[in-house]
């Protein structure tokens, strides 16, 4: 598949879809607490997306090559579930942490955003770990510009978070995305300083570092789906969606009560944009 260089419309119509989905997240964030299942979690953004929002939710049924239609709204992936948790029966509890990931259609056009939630207080691991994840994220996407590399993203994430002494998931990475869910280039989460495909101006694609606080390696479960830690170790991910501008970038996953980035980082953003 070819890498597909945005034009102007598509651009504009990647900022409106990129903003619902993050407004996905404003959403729910209040309903995230302990006692409530996941499956209610994914039916409260369901019907959100589809009666407050006109969007429709990409992943339910979605099913590449080799898969059963994955059968949800959303994904929830929480403690040492890495990613494509889905959403059930399971009862959120005081110190649970995680992944809610979302992707909308609007008009054609999808947007793909995630977020880490803590439930109550949280362990002090797990706080470190969203923490550090969250920071992987914005040090790749503060790599994001014309002539820059893909390998950059990656080294940039790998190194700070094998710093902090955890690992990055290499089974699952970033993708390109636009009027196609999931389409090149693919972004490593690992990597080395100059490699890779340039970037140039119209790239749009998703940055979202999956860290585990134990080892990289993975299973999968029977549902084919669910992809947990082998070790059992916590995971943690965050995901925004970025475009590559003439003279940087623009994460185009904001909405309002989307969480500020690190001190440090290059912070444009469709939102500030239109204000």
């Amino acid at each position: 598949m070819a890498i597909t260089l945005k034009n102007a419309h598509d651009i504009e119509m990647m900022r409106v879809a990129c903003r619902l989905a993050s407004e996905v997240l404003d959403f729910i964030t209040p309903h995230v607490r302990a006692g409530v299942t996941t499956g209610e979690l994914d039916r409260l953004c369901h019907e959100f997306m589809v009666k407050e929002q006109g969007t429709v939710p990409a992943p339910l049924n979605y099913q590449p090559p080799g898969y059963p239609p994955y059968p949800k709204a959303t994904c929830i992936s929480v403690n040492d579930v890495i990613c494509h948790g889905i959403p059930g029966d399971k009862t959120l509890k005081n110190g649970d942490a995680l992944n809610i990931d979302i992707t909308v259609i609007k008009d054609g056009y999808f947007g793909d955003t995630s977020r880490m939630f803590i439930v109550g207080d949280g362990t002090i691991l797990a706080k470190r770990l969203a923490q550090v994840t969250y920071e992987c994220m914005w040090l790749g996407i503060n790599q994001v510009r014309p002539g820059a590399h893909l390998g950059d993203i990656g080294h940039a994430i790998q190194t700070h978070a094998e710093a902090q002494g955890y690992s990055v998931v290499r089974e699952y990475c970033g993708h390109g995305i636009g009027q196609v869910f999931h389409e090149d280039p693919q972004i490593l989460h690992y990597g080395r300083q100059g490699t890779g495909i340039e970037l140039q101006a119209g790239m749009i694609f998703t940055i979202e570092p999956m860290i585990n606080a134990g080892k990289r390696e993975i299973r999968t479960m029977p549902d084919q789906w669910t992809v947990k830690t082998r070790d059992r170790s916590l995971s943690a991910q965050w995901e925004h969606t970025v475009l590559v501008t003439e003279t940087g970038h623009e994460v185009l996953t904001h909405s309002a009560l989307t969480p500020p980035p690190p001190p440090g980082s290059s912070y444009v953003t469709s939102f500030a944009a239109a204000a």
